[in-house]
């Protein structure tokens, strides 16, 4: 169907209607209040808040419409112990490469991979090659509809009152491995997802004087590259 025959076609069209203000705060609200989250309660994750977050996920945009992202449940306790030690693994090597900081990284836990309700590793499916619409010069393009993904279910995850831990510090090919992953496929997040007994007021890594937020005016420029963006020493 073309995009003309779209236009002319009513059902294929909702009304451009404004959200309420209700509405509209509530979704200005979630993204403010969402945070990166590392203290998880024990509590089970209710099936049916599980599959509207699955499905928040499921629903995010992706570049030629290619949905490449797949997501793997852990409910094995051997298989999360397994995981968690791969993200030590990992933390303990991430913490030798930062140098002076190595202190300040290592008081930043990741303890949700054991600790979390529920527990899904976030992948880049296999056979991607295939998917040339909008790739052909941005390949990871890819990657970027998975960001979106997760960002959904987080987003999602507020609005339920649950929090949402992302956790990137892995050997993707380990994982893979333990997973038994397809060739080509690609673990890109772990996330974990669970009752909080609160949230944290601001982002983790400001609390922890790790970093700031910039300001809007440092990422935004008119016509030209934002003049007051620099790019961090970290």
């Amino acid at each position: 169907m073309s995009e003309e025959s779209i236009l002319q076609s009513s059902a294929e069209l909702v009304l451009a209607r404004p959200f309420d203000r209700a509405e509209r705060e509530a979704v200005y609200r979630a993204i403010a209040e969402r945070r990166d989250m590392r203290h998880f309660l024990p509590d089970p994750v209710a099936p049916d808040v599980l599959q509207r977050l699955l499905w928040a996920a499921h629903h995010a945009p992706s570049v030629g419409y290619m949905q490449p992202w797949r997501f793997i449940r852990i409910t094995d306790r051997a298989l999360r112990v397994a995981l968690h030690a791969l993200v030590e693994e990992e933390r303990l090597a991430t913490a030798q490469a930062l140098g002076e900081r190595k202190d300040e990284f290592m008081r930043l836990k990741v303890e949700g991979v054991l600790e979390a309700g529920e527990v899904l590793v976030v992948s880049l499916a296999d056979g991607r090659e295939h998917h040339v619409f909008g790739r052909r010069t941005l390949p990871e393009m890819d990657l970027a509809s998975v960001a979106c993904a997760i960002q959904n279910m987080w987003l999602a995850a507020r609005a339920e009152g649950l929090g949402l831990g992302w956790v990137s510090i892995f050997d993707p090919r380990k994982v893979a491995a333990l997973l038994a992953m397809p060739d080509g496929a690609k673990p890109v997040a772990i996330v974990c997802l669970g009752h909080v007994a609160a949230y944290y007021a601001r982002p983790m890594l400001e609390i922890e004087s790790w970093a700031e937020r910039m300001p809007l005016s440092a990422v935004v420029g008119e016509n030209a590259w934002p003049s007051g963006s620099e790019p961090s020493k970290d």
